[in-house]
């Protein structure tokens, strides 16, 4: 994917940024979207410093920080316990599961990144790709730079998430969607102070999971102007490629599901490898709450059923088909509508050796059972808390707090006792999932409530609904006709 750049370039540090600021192929497309936040003359800021030392000795208030770095660092300090002293990042010690769609996007980056190495490398600094678990594939950059990172294992094979090397361009790009940066003390770990850093994952499509990461770090250095730019650019062009995969995995999706349904009497839907809907039945439809025969080829305008049992039950068999190509499975799970748990069977979709989503049967039983831990488990861990920011503050949220979330753009905005606060967690999909078991409900495309702060029920003249929330001001939020079946359910109505 190209050499790395060496050190002979003879030109002064103001012609060498300068040439690096030229090229506009490069680092100048997507000028005026994703940018970063302007990188401070002095990395090492004594306030940032002095706020990290609070911090690592248990402070939570750090007005000085940016909110993306403080709730890094709670991550560090109380999710992930990394150790702030840590002098160089392990060893990757897992080899994750890999796709070919992986492996086009590790190439893509590669090449990308290999584009810039020498303008990097002039400027000391340098790119690296990493993995999903932060674990570093390659790198480029002048010989002496890469021997400076080597000191702190800024290298190959080792591993740079945050939770085995705290906050950092790599590991915090993991947690975000966009791209991040991480100037000097912002770092959690304190040897890593000298370096500023600017990262950007690229996420599958469809289940929204990062597959890599784009990261740029200078040493005692500021990072090019247009470096947030390029990321952004670089993680753009790198997921068209995954989105016209996934668009045709929906198509192929939609195929099968036709031949299954000629073929048979059973309720049926598809289901992508995220447990979003691509089509279903019917009846199907109604169980799940979401219209009727209308196929979603396209990722971003798919259904989510508002089924916990479900959505874990289709994870568990991608896990499953992933090592058994034959496998099937059967569980029972609650749905819109019923009283008593309904009977499903799954059967994995193949494209091209590679799987694309399930085919879900509803009242049929056939295949192997699911263990009724996985069955009965939701897809994620439910939260005790939620994380929001006020100004650079973190706001910690008890649960009952919160009336309901709001998408804007790719934030999510959260009434709650306290006024509207903008949530750590990026996209409403992610929250949904994370609230899905803890009396939250998905009611619209931009909103998730919580049921028991709803006040009222309005009915319009088309039997539409609104629900009057039990917040500041008795906010109406709209339910989607297809959310409609989940919300009477849901309250009894």
């Amino acid at each position: 994917m190209g050499p790395a750049a060496t050190s002979g370039d003879q030109r002064g540090p103001r012609a060498r940024r300068r040439a690096l600021g030229m090229n506009q192929g490069r680092f100048s497309t997507m000028r005026d979207a994703h940018r970063l936040e302007p990188v401070a003359a002095n990395p090492g800021s004594g306030t940032v410093l002095a706020a990290w030392e609070r911090f690592v000795q248990g402070e939570d208030q750090v007005p000085a920080v940016r909110p993306l770095v403080a709730i890094s660092w709670h991550r560090c300090r109380e999710q992930y316990r990394v150790d702030p002293h840590l002098t160089a990042a392990p060893i990757a010690v897992a080899e994750p599961d890999r796709t070919p769609e992986h492996d086009v996007v590790f190439a893509e980056l590669g090449f990308r990144a290999a584009s810039v190495a020498h303008e990097m490398g002039n400027l000391g600094g340098v790119v690296t790709v990493t993995d999903a678990t932060g674990r570093i594939l390659a790198e480029w950059g002048d010989q002496a730079t890469l021997a400076r990172a080597t000191d702190s294992n800024l290298a190959p094979w080792f591993c740079w998430s945050e939770c085995a090397a705290g906050t950092n361009g790599m590991g915090t790009a993991l947690e975000a969607h966009g791209p991040i940066s991480i100037r000097g003390p912002e770092h959690w770990c304190q040897a890593f102070h000298n370096w500023v850093c600017a990262g950007v994952a690229v996420r599958d499509v469809v289940t929204r999971e990062p597959i890599a990461v784009l990261n740029i770090s200078c040493w005692r250095s500021q990072l090019p102007a247009a470096a947030g730019s390029w990321l952004a650019n670089a993680a753009t062009l790198t997921q068209c490629t995954l989105k016209k995969h996934a668009r045709d995995s929906g198509a192929e999706l939609v195929a099968a599901f036709t031949q299954a349904r000629a073929h048979s009497t059973a309720m049926l839907a598809a289901l992508d490898t995220a447990g979003k809907v691509v089509i279903a039945d019917d009846m199907a439809s109604v169980l799940m709450g979401v219209p009727a025969s209308t196929p979603a080829v396209d990722p971003t305008l798919r259904w989510n059923p508002g089924l916990p049992e479900l959505v874990g039950a289709v994870r568990y068999a991608v896990r499953q088909a992933a090592h058994n190509p034959d496998w099937v499975g059967s569980t029972q799970i609650f749905t819109h509508l019923a009283d008593e748990p309904t009977s499903i069977s799954i059967r994995p979709v193949f494209s091209s050796g590679r799987l694309i989503g399930n085919l879900v049967s509803f009242g049929a039983s056939d295949g192997a059972p699911l263990p009724q831990a996985e069955a009965s488990a939701s897809p994620r861990a439910q939260p005790r808390r939620l994380v929001a920011t006020r100004d650079n503050r973190m706001v910690l949220l008890r649960l009952p707090e919160v009336a309901f979330a709001e998408s804007e753009g790719n934030d999510v905005l959260l009434a709650t006792d306290q006024g509207r606060l903008r949530a750590a967690s990026p996209g409403l999909d992610k929250l949904d999932g994370e609230l899905a078991d803890a009396g939250f409900l998905r009611v619209h495309r931009r909103y998730v409530v919580n049921l028991s702060r709803i006040r009222e029920v309005e009915r319009g003249r088309k039997g539409e609904l609104s629900l009057v929330m039990d917040d500041r001001t008795n906010t109406m939020v709209p339910v989607s006709r297809r959310n409609a079946p989940a919300v009477r359910r849901a309250l009894e109505i």
